[in-house]
């Protein structure tokens, strides 16, 4: 920021808890409702090119800066509760705060995870590996923190401890990050030529593969219900995802199945009447062993209150 930080510093504001689905283009038009907006942006992961769930806006004046805090601070969107704030001088406090969490106990669920790392900071999201054959944990995990340094206190507290139930010390360290890792990480898929193999290493990496685009959240999101899903045609493996929360659209599953591979369709069953989703709904990818590794990583992933469960879609089902 330089010379220009102090001015910065009351016309910049940092954006946290967004909805999933919402656009750079929609943050703006918000942000705009109260002043002229220099700039507005959405982070999204440089890798998977999903919403972070976090942005920044610049407004031009510190008055409409400082009106917005009061005015759209708290504000709920959908299932969010946004939080509207000064943005800090640098945004290396908030980069890199993902951890990778091995060795963990099978026993534990994600909730108990959950409660073991949130006592060192505030938990943006988190994620447990399922056994794709049993449904069991994977004893991998991955939590984002709100911030670096709470990332940084639980490495401290966690590594090399044994929480109950575990033989060894479980591992906690920084998930590697997307720019270290293109050298070192990225190779080609035919590294693994069977599912046994595929399934051998940390999701992380091999999720890393995939480049998921932004652009199909944007603009094939809205589109997505409108084209039936086939259930076993020639063009991609179809998978039913029941439990859905209420609020849930197409953007929410192209951001969830996007990261494992390439995905053609998607489709949320919605009411009729209220336009709400039925709490179902489906997603088209080309890939078998992609699709697994979609199943096996995202049956009994938590997605706000609920437990999702996806499976193949099996020939007699919903059109």
């Amino acid at each position: 920021m330089g010379a220009d930080g102090d001015k910065d510093s009351k016309t910049n504001l940092i954006i946290n808890y967004l909805p999933q689905s919402m656009s750079q283009d929609e943050l703006h038009t918000l942000f705009s409702s109260i002043g002229e907006v220099d700039s507005a942006k959405l982070i999204r992961d440089k890798v998977q090119g999903h919403s972070l769930g976090y942005g920044f806006v610049n407004f031009v004046n510190p008055s409409d800066a400082d009106r917005a805090i009061s005015t759209l601070n708290g504000l709920r969107l959908q299932s969010k509760t946004i939080k509207v704030s000064y943005a800090r001088p640098s945004s290396d406090i908030i980069k890199d705060a993902n951890l990778y969490i091995s060795g963990l106990p099978r026993g534990l669920g994600q909730k108990d995870v959950e409660d073991m790392f949130s006592r060192y900071g505030q938990i943006i999201n988190s994620r447990l590996l399922i056994e794709q054959g049993t449904g069991g944990s994977r004893g991998v995990a991955f939590i984002r923190y709100d911030k670096r340094a709470e990332a940084e206190e639980a490495i401290k507290n966690l590594n090399g401890q044994k929480p109950p139930g575990a033989t060894e010390p479980i591992i906690v360290k920084f998930a590697a990050n997307p720019n270290q890792m293109k050298n070192a990480q990225l190779a080609p898929p035919q590294v693994f030529p069977n599912p046994s193999r595929r399934f051998g290493g940390p999701l992380h990496h091999q999720a890393q593969r995939f480049r998921f685009s932004p652009m199909g959240v944007d603009h094939m999101g809205g589109m997505g219900g409108m084209g039936g899903v086939p259930g076993n045609s020639n063009n991609g493996w179809c998978l039913f995802v029941y439990n859905l929360p209420q609020d849930a659209d197409e953007s929410v599953l192209w951001q969830m199945f996007g990261p494992f591979g390439a995905v053609t369709n998607v489709k949320v069953i919605r009411d009729f009447n209220t336009n709400k989703c039925k709490g179902f709904g489906f997603v088209t990818m080309t890939n078998y062993e992609e699709a697994s590794m979609a199943i096996g990583s995202l049956n009994g992933y938590r997605l706000g209150e609920k437990m999702l469960q996806v499976s193949f879609k099996t020939n007699k089902g919903h059109k």
